[in-house]
């Protein structure tokens, strides 16, 4: 074997140590192998979300009756011409509110306050859509919304229509619907037909009127599982609500018929015993500041035979 045969395998022997050298698995000392690797530390497991609950009424619960008695302060905004809760602002009319509600309170029942705010007013002259009625400004609606949000209150939308039909009157407030603590009152006093003028006529609602507008609202209280929300019918007379014994019952909703009638004590019983229909609707009852003769006092009215559910002041 000649000189350069031998350095040329003398090469190749050294290039192939480096090569598997090199190479991992390959052997090689302690120092030369690479360090272990490290194993990534557990990721931390975040809980899964709690399941949202469904809101509630402003003092808990979910149900109105009869866990509550609600006493209301009823009007509208500028000033008291329409009823008292129109004298102040939301805000400073609460202190008033709170002190002539607490005497409706009793050892189980608590008193649940709330604003009767008329936001679809009746008017004499017919407007721009000819309709006869005129509707309040939202951000005032917000405004009494948010000022009983803050002292724990419902708010009950009043529509008085005039020539609107109570469904059409009610669709441009679904907004307000959708809060836990709004609900809704129809006065079919002043829902007039297409030849008649609110004021002039005591006005009517079929019960099919009012069915529809009721299911519109249960279908709102539904769809957000809203806690339950107060439908009122207000009435003196039975003409007002003709056919009120085929008005049905909707889910989510507490029916109350709210007796109105202002006068003398007799007058008001005998308005009260005439329309009253307790094994269809909670009861409702109006007590008037300025047109009632000898008011009667909440204990009194506590007392009657069918003593209300709700109870408001004009």
């Amino acid at each position: 074997m000649n000189r350069k045969i031998r350095a040329y395998r003398r090469s190749v022997a050294v290039t192939l140590a480096f090569a598997l050298a090199a190479v991992p698995g390959t052997a090689c000392s302690a120092d030369e192998r690479p360090p272990a690797e490290t194993p990534a530390p557990p990721q931390a497991v975040e809980p899964a979300p709690s399941p949202e609950l469904p809101p509630e009424l402003p003092l808990g619960g979910r149900e109105i009756f009869p866990r509550y008695r609600v006493v209301a302060y009823y009007g509208s905004t500028g000033g008291g011409t329409l009823g008292v809760l129109g004298e102040e602002p939301p805000d400073r009319i609460v202190p008033r509110l709170r002190a002539a509600a607490a005497p409706f309170a009793t050892p189980d029942r608590p008193v649940q306050i709330a604003f009767e705010l008329i936001v679809r007013i009746a008017d004499r002259k017919p407007g721009k859509n000819r309709v006869y009625s005129h509707s309040i400004k939202p951000a005032v609606i917000r405004r009494y919304i948010e000022a009983a949000e803050k002292a724990k209150a419902l708010v009950v939308l009043d529509i008085q229509p005039g020539r609107l039909n109570f469904l059409d009157a009610i669709k441009p407030y679904r907004w307000a619907l959708e809060h836990p603590n709004v609900g809704i009152a129809l006065d079919p006093e002043w829902r007039v037909a297409w030849n008649e003028v609110p004021g002039e006529v005591v006005g009517r609602a079929s019960a099919a009127e009012v069915n529809a507008a009721s299911a519109y609202v249960s279908e709102i209280t539904r769809a957000a599982q809203l806690p339950e929300k107060l439908f009122l019918l207000h009435q003196f007379r039975r003409a007002m609500l003709p056919d009120v014994e085929k008005i049905v019952p909707r889910p989510g909703l507490v029916m109350v018929q709210h007796v109105d009638g202002f006068g003398t004590r007799r007058e008001k019983d005998a308005t009260y015993a005439a329309v009253r229909r307790p094994a269809q609707f909670k009861l409702g009852y109006k007590l008037f500041y300025d047109e009632d003769v000898d008011p009667y006092r909440p204990a009194e009215v506590l007392a009657f035979t069918h003593p209300p559910d709700y109870v408001s002041y004009q």
